[in-house]
């Protein structure tokens, strides 16, 4: 888990009164953790007549410019009101305000989380089929909402090459020189980076269990949820990182594929199937998916292996520690490279 965070009788009472000042009546509330806890913490509020879903970093220590949970706000609200399903943002506070670091209150979205199993009010081969149907169709509205217009900022030309070297800086050596086992898929990566094939607002982590499916048949995305790494860029990154994301059978499971082994059961397409149904929809090539697919997975693997270090050093989140997770997200990029 991340670092942790205790609930205080100070921080319940600051919450409630941060609520009132923005005319939400909250009674005492029973707080309840949500999600993996691996990024920004979520937490359900609940007082016996409503539920309402605070968003806030973890405790510091934090990496430079990570967990900007105010950033992951404005996109939210930007969003809410489009194709893209999304929860409204009711207040936002400043890090002294509420607690020693930034949080946001949004409303709170019925619905299903599918992971590692299909829930059972959805458990049939039809309903699986429209859950990855509506996981695709989310991704293509997004990519057709005007990213400028809602007010985010990007620098998308070059940004394939761009992000590859940003992330690799995070473990590179002084000098720039990557770690052996990554040197031969970054060689790889850079010679093949192609042009980016547009500019849309990128998730840059849609995957399964990102999305919160509404509780009654028919299946459909009631929200997208963790927006916390949204950028602007090539559509394609997100596409190939749902599909990097995406367990396949009979092959070795990322750890991160981890997180939606329900994908594996009947009803959910392979994962060429989801390609091809954002093919269909948005009308784009999908010419350079596989340099995609294998950057998603090397992305993976730098991430995994800073946090390792991290976690080696006794800092940040101890599920990092084992190093076979960083082996497996290269071997993923390397198959990926092989198309």
């Amino acid at each position: 888990m991340s670092a942790p965070f205790d609930w205080t009788p100070e921080h319940r009472a600051a919450v409630t009164r941060f609520l009132a000042a923005h005319g939400i009546d909250l009674g005492p509330f029973h707080v309840e953790p949500v999600g993996d806890g691996h990024s920004n913490l979520t937490y359900l509020l609940r007082d016996g007549s409503r539920t309402l879903v605070l968003r806030r970093p973890p405790a510091p220590p934090l990496p430079p410019g990570a967990n900007d949970v105010l950033r992951e706000a404005g996109i939210i609200g930007a969003l809410h009101g489009s194709a893209v399903p999304v929860p409204e943002v009711l207040a936002t506070a400043e890090a002294g305000e509420v607690f020693d670091v930034p949080c946001f209150v949004m409303t709170f979205v019925p619905g299903l989380v599918v992971a590692d199993r299909t829930p059972e009010a959805l458990a049939t081969a039809d309903e699986r089929s429209r859950i990855a149907d509506g996981l695709v169709d989310a991704m293509v509205a997004l990519h057709e909402v005007d990213w400028r217009t809602a007010g985010v900022r990007g620098r998308p030309d070059g940004a394939n090459l761009r992000q590859l070297a940003r992330f690799g800086r995070l473990i590179a050596s002084a000098d720039g020189t990557p770690p052996p086992e990554f040197a031969d898929l970054d060689a790889w990566l850079i010679a093949h980076a192609p042009k980016e094939s547009g500019a849309v607002l990128l998730h840059n982590d849609l995957r399964l269990g990102n999305v919160l499916i509404a509780p009654d048949p028919p299946a459909r995305v009631a929200a997208v949820l963790d927006w916390e790494l949204a950028a602007v860029g090539d559509p394609l990154a997100d596409l190939g990182y749902l599909i990097a994301s995406w367990p396949e059978r009979d092959r070795a499971v990322t750890p991160v594929q981890a997180f939606g082994l329900a994908a594996l059961e009947p009803g959910f397409p392979e994962a060429a199937g989801l390609a091809d149904r954002y093919a269909a929809r948005s009308g784009r090539a999908l010419t350079d998916l596989p340099w995609h697919v294998a950057n998603a997975h090397r992305k993976l693997a730098v991430l995994y292996e800073y946090n390792r270090r991290r976690a080696a050093r006794g800092e940040g989140d101890p599920y990092y520690a084992d190093g076979r997770a960083v082996a497996a997200f290269l071997e993923a990029a390397e198959a990926a490279t092989r198309g």
